[in-house]
Order: C-alpha cells, then structure tokens, then sequence
C-alpha cells in the first residue's frame, strides 16, 4: 500500500481509507448504504490491515453513532496498528445545540465520538460541513483546546466552499492556531467541479484531499449499462443516493470510456475509476466502501498499478462538462490562470 503526506502536516496515510457509512444501517437513507454489524465490521477492517488499509473513516451522523460504536468494537486491540477519522456538525438530537460547529457542541461531540470509538484520542477530526451561524474563531479556537487536550492529533474539514476553507486557514494562521491539513470532499469522474476552485486552493495552501464518494454512489461501480433499468440493489434505487443527476447522454458516454479502459488493463470498470482519481493533483487518499467482503477486495485491487497518460486522456475528455461561471471565464484566459498539471507525473 502506498503512503502519502497529508497537506502541509507531518502525518503519513494509505491512499486508500475504509468508510464505515455501511456500518449499522440506521434509517432508510443509511440502510441503502449497508447494514454491516459487528462480526461483519471485524473480519473487514482485518482484510483491510492485511492489504495495508490503515485508516478507517466515519462520522457521528452515520446512523446515528451506530457506526461509530460498531468500528469502536471492530478495532479492540488494534489501536495501535490503525488510523481513526471521524467527524462532527450535522444533527445528532431535536435540542438547539444538537447540530453545528459551536464549542459547546465540539467539545460534547468528541467525548461523544471518544466514547463510541473506544479511544482516548481521534487522528482526524473533520468538520463535516461548514457552520455559518457559528464564528470561524469559536470553532476554530475550540478544535485547537481539542488538539492541546490531546483529544486530537489533527483537524480536517469537510464539503467547504473555496471561501470557507480560505477563511478558516486564515484565522488559524493569524492567531497561530491548528489549521486543517485537509478537506474530504465529493470528487470522481462524474462529478469534477472540485477542480474549479477547491483543487487550486488546496495546491496552494497544501491542504490534502481525501476523496468521498470516488464512484459517485456506485453509479461508476460497473453495474450501470445503457438501455437497462438502475440496479435494483443500488444505492440509487434504494434511496441512498447523493449528488445531482448526470444527463443520460454524458453518463453512459462516460460509462463506454471507462469499459474501453477496463478491457485495456484487465480491470473493473470500479477500479479504473478508483485509480484514476488517485491520480489527480492534491489527493492523498480516497474513501473506499464496501457492503461485504467482496466488494472491498475488488476495491483493493484499484492500488497497485496506474493508467497510461493516453488512458488517463480518455477519462478526462469523456467526464469533461463546462464549468459554471467565473470558471469558464478564467479558462479562457490560462495565461492568468494555469489549470493544476494533471499529467505532470504521468509523463
């Protein structure tokens, strides 16, 4: 397994992470996730040790801290051998102070999460999305008494807009407080619009990314063909699905790019996807999933090899979409601003 620096930090992790949304399957939106309890979650997080899968991602919200307390149980005696990434805002009760960035929820939501998790400390605390009714500076200032309190090695970020993020490292550098080293955000060949701000950002503040949803809720997981009905087990059809809807025409246009691929290499349709994300600009690690055992092997095999720059061509001209202003703008004018070298290490 290949190890990557996380952003402008000191911490090294596989670049591929095992997300436990399958984990618990609580409600109707979770349970199309997966439904993976505690004897399942076991004998998953030792195949992923033993394929050097070290880092393990999941939330409070993710059935409600079912899953959580599932990986808490999953990794007894392990601790030392593993990464812990969980996070923290979105609601997790019906009080006024059950949801958000404030202090008063960060600091009940880590011990919350610590308790679940079975650990006196979390690697990576996210905050899984930005609060705008919270100042920048409460959150910010309570995450660094987290980290001082050794309750946290690291602090990351999740689903921020440019200013968001540029906002919030900016007021970790001007009172010298911790600042997020990396930001989890939705990217995959169906859905690129990280690339128009979020991907320059994190160049240039070296922020690392950790990819969620790399095959865009399954839709790129191989089993999506023109002219047939979705997948009755799919994520989508059973109503767990996030992000827009492509249009048909691109879709499948895209879904013929990738099976070329797949034929040329003599891989899955899921892991050409997988592989071509490793090798985008800024990403040190992407979040895998997996309902069974299956399924996480398949994922395993996207680390090992790469695509050919012409592979890596194809992908990029069958996903391409125009962005939305003032990204179509600045592309016009690539003298003022350089689009991130994809290819420069490929060539």
């Amino acid at each position: 397994m290949e190890y990557r620096q996380l952003g402008a930090s000191g911490l090294k992790v596989p670049v591929l992470s095992f997300g436990t949304g399958t984990f618990g399957g609580g409600g109707n939106f979770f349970k199309a996730w997966g439904n993976t309890q505690a004897d399942e979650a076991s004998r998953l997080v030792h195949l992923c040790l033993e394929a050097g899968l070290t880092l393990f991602d999941t939330a409070d919200v993710y059935s409600q801290g079912m899953a959580e307390e599932i990986l808490g149980k999953a990794i007894i005696g392990l601790r030392n051998r593993i990464l812990l990434s969980t996070k923290a805002t979105f609601r997790m009760g019906d009080g006024p102070n059950d949801f958000g960035s404030s202090r008063f929820r960060l600091i009940k939501s880590c011990e919350d999460s610590l308790r679940r998790l079975k650990t006196d400390y979390i690697d990576i605390y996210h905050m899984h999305g930005f609060d705008g009714n919270t100042p920048v500076e409460e959150t910010l200032s309570a995450l660094n008494d987290l980290v001082q309190s050794g309750k946290i090695r690291y602090i990351a970020c999740s689903n921020f807009s440019g200013w968001h993020l540029m906002k919030s490292l900016s007021v970790s550098e001007r009172y010298g407080w911790s600042r997020y080293i990396a930001h989890q955000a939705h990217y995959s060949l169906l859905s690129r619009e990280f690339e128009w701000e979020l991907m320059p950002l994190a160049l240039d503040q070296n922020v690392g990314t950790i990819v969620w949803s790399p095959l865009s809720a399954g839709r790129l997981g191989g089993k999506y063909r023109r002219g047939q009905p979705i997948p009755e087990d799919s994520r989508i059809a059973q109503g767990g699905g996030e992000g827009p809807e492509a249009p048909q025409d691109f879709f499948y246009s895209l879904i013929d790019a990738l099976d070329e691929v797949a034929a040329e290499t003599g891989k899955t349709v899921a892991q050409v996807a997988l592989n071509w994300v490793l090798q985008r600009p800024t990403v040190s690690n992407v979040v895998i999933g997996a309902r069974n055992e299956e399924q996480l092997k398949q994922n395993l095999g996207a680390v090992g090899w790469n695509l050919t720059l012409s592979q890596v061509k194809k992908l990029d001209a069958a996903s391409d979409r125009p962005p939305v202003y003032p990204y179509w703008h600045q592309r016009k004018n690539l003298a003022l601003n350089p689009l991130p070298d994809f290819y420069g290490k490929l060539k």
